[in-house]
């Protein structure tokens, strides 16, 4: 019976340390259903029968004996873990982007730089007042000019701060207004010294031959609330949480990571056409 316990315990070990895994990683629910299964396959193993009584401490004493001589466990967990839930959110983010695909790559109250007829497109889902943003204008720039081909539409996702919600509304109301020259306005804007405000945006809308008034009054269109709306909505279905995320093909891309992957990425998704 002790052999029993010994080997029923070991699965057991493992199975708590998924447990206390999961609480850590924040997904008690299905730690607990891992740990039910490793259970039940680590009692079906060792046939031990129910009547068999087990001391709780000496139980207790060879789970902590077993995770203190195999630390590595509680890791290969944790990569499992991860992996899952990558994979999870990937196959999460496919359904998401086929039912919302003209939201996403066609929505009117977008920006579209490089060439709008592009084969394939790249959405960054930014915020003005974002430093990796404005850092990831070298990015856009470097792509559209590498690739005739590449459509990037530019998606108003201000989540920082008052200022930057205010700085679209007015960068909404002149795309409305001066598409053609909204290229321009994002660059200038996002790239610009100094924080984005609805007065620094004004501004530049203004000098780029905007009528202020009509900018004013542009900007009161209950309809761009509404688009700003559905981008939070849809960025929360797609797990986008920070600035600079991106969408290219059927992969959700996070993060600011720069210029060469991003490329990587549009031909990965080139070859999916």
């Amino acid at each position: 019976m002790n052999k029993a316990i010994l080997l029923g315990g070991a699965g057991v070990a493992v199975a708590l340390g998924m447990l206390a895994f999961g609480f850590v990683a924040g997904s008690p629910q299905a730690a607990k259903a891992d740990t039910a299964q490793v259970v039940q396959v680590a009692s079906a193993d060792t046939k031990v029968s129910a009547d068999t009584k087990v001391d709780r401490k000496e139980v207790e004493g060879i789970i902590r004996d077993y995770l203190l001589k195999n630390p590595e466990v509680l890791l290969e967990v944790q990569d499992a873990l991860e992996a899952k839930q990558k994979e999870e959110q990937r196959l999460a983010a496919l359904g998401v982007i086929k039912d919302a695909k003209d939201e996403i790559f066609n929505s009117t109250f977008d920006g579209v730089v490089g060439n709008p007829k592009g084969k394939l497109t790249i959405v960054e889902f930014y915020d003005y007042n974002c430093g990796f943003c404005k850092r990831a204008i070298d990015d856009m720039q470097a792509l559209t000019k590498a690739d005739p081909e590449l459509r990037f539409v530019l998606k108003e996702f201000p989540i920082l701060s008052p200022d930057s919600q205010k700085a679209s509304v007015v960068s909404m109301a002149f795309h409305l207004m001066h598409p053609e020259k909204y290229g321009q306005f994002h660059t200038a804007l996002l790239g610009g010294q100094g924080r984005a405000t609805e007065s620094t945006a004004i501004k530049l809308a203004v000098s780029l031959g905007a009528d202020e008034a009509a900018l004013r009054e542009k900007m009161k269109d209950p309809s761009i609330a509404e688009a700003l709306s559905r981008t939070y909505d849809l960025a929360t279905k797609l797990s986008i949480t920070g600035t600079p995320s991106y969408v290219v093909g059927n992969e959700v891309i996070f993060g600011a990571l720069g210029q060469e992957v991003l490329a990587q990425k549009i031909e990965q998704a080139k070859t999916a056409l």
